[in-house]
């Protein structure tokens, strides 16, 4: 009986010490490195994209603290002062533990409640393969401007098969972990990514949707794609209706200043296929996206493809050595403004990378593909 009292009262004692209640948070966060008196800013985006500051601490003896109240989960970033990558995580109740590396953003670690825990793990495994992508790439690039030049379609074949199955490596991972992972918050995000899949199925979508945790398909989020759901479901049931939102549209055209200052537009940049890249030199996603892109345009580029970059950057230089470490040789343009940028607020972007793809006479044809699903669309598109 006393042992039994004794565990009741342990039990009491650890539910006391906790740090947060239900409904509030705690980011206990380590920062080695950084100076006494560094500033971390709390940030989120709000429905139309734009980046507010929520709150901020101080960094003191290689730590900081922020606290305050969650009504549901959802995406959320640490910024370091000067440092334009931020640090995602998921906001919710609970205590979150971010550990920051300084010197590379991307390799900082988040845990402590279970979303973020799933989101470590997601990111671990998607940033491994990514790595593979990437290092297949630079160990071939060269062996495959030897084959281009030598015109050896099998050598060529060859290596870009090598580089197809890593990727469909990639979207694999990404199209099954909803369904294996329904209690993780990601899995939210990866069935919004869905609808701008060009292998879009409904029935798959709304039933992988509808297994997700409860508490995820009631966010603000949540409630969203199953508003997309039954708005498809009804127009499904309306062919005139379907008929005319599968009408093409025509991209609004736009101006902006290149790198050099000299203004450049969507109308002078066009090609028999048009991607639209909107990105920015802090997105990790983008810029390990851009080495695919890279080889993408110098594939077609010389068959008709254009591509024009629209940068959500506010600092010229750091936009500047990006272009250059990337190897982005298309047109480039940017007004500096974040996501301020009056391009960005025209073509509702609310998150980067996003993609459009223009056929030769300027509707836009697809969004957000990637990988296979780009290169196939622009093979369509060109004819070949």
């Amino acid at each position: 009986m006393k042992k039994i009292v004794f565990l009741i009262a342990l039990s009491l004692s650890i539910l006391s010490c906790s740090k947060v209640k239900k409904g509030e948070f705690l980011i206990s966060g380590e920062a080695k490195g950084l100076p006494n008196g560094k500033m971390i800013f709390l940030k989120t985006q709000n429905d139309v994209g734009l980046v507010l500051n929520v709150d901020s601490a101080k960094v003191q003896d290689g730590k900081f603290e922020l606290k305050g109240k969650v009504k549901e989960p959802s995406m959320f970033a640490l910024y370091i002062k000067d440092i334009q990558q931020p640090v995602p995580f998921i906001m919710e109740s609970g205590e979150i533990v971010v550990k920051i590396d300084k010197d590379s953003i991307w390799k900082s670690k988040i845990s402590g409640t279970d979303s973020n825990d799933y989101f470590q793990e997601f990111n671990d495994k998607s940033n491994a393969i990514q790595k593979r992508m990437v290092d297949y790439q630079n160990k071939n690039i060269q062996k495959l401007m030897e084959a281009q030049q030598k015109k050896d379609n099998l050598a060529i074949e060859s290596l870009k098969s090598g580089y197809v199955k890593i990727q469909k490596e990639m979207d694999d991972y990404m199209n099954q972990y909803p369904d294996e992972n329904p209690n993780s918050y990601i899995s939210l995000l990866l069935v919004e990514r869905l609808f701008n899949s060009q292998d879009f199925k409904y029935e798959k979508v709304k039933k992988t949707f509808e297994n997700l945790n409860e508490e995820f398909r009631n966010t603000k989020k949540g409630k969203a794609i199953s508003e997309k759901l039954k708005t498809i479901e009804k127009n499904m049931k309306n062919p005139a209706v379907a008929e005319k939102l599968n009408s093409l549209k025509l991209a609004p055209d736009f101006s902006a200043k290149s790198p050099n200052g000299s203004t450049i537009s969507l109308k002078e940049s066009m090609g028999k296929v048009t991607i639209i890249d909107f990105w920015a030199s802090w997105c990790g996603p983008c810029r390990k996206e851009n080495p695919n892109v890279v080889a993408l345009y110098n594939e077609f580029h010389s068959k008709g493809l254009n591509i024009i970059g629209v940068s959500l950057d506010d600092d010229a230089t750091k936009w500047k050595d990006a272009i250059a470490k990337d190897k982005l040789t298309w047109n480039q343009v940017s007004n500096l403004k974040g996501f301020e940028d009056p391009i960005a607020i025209q073509y509702d972007i609310q998150q980067i990378p996003t993609t459009f793809v223009l056929d030769s006479k300027g509707n836009i044809v697809a969004k957000d593909l990637r990988g296979d699903e780009l290169k196939a669309k622009v093979q369509e598109l060109l004819g070949q």
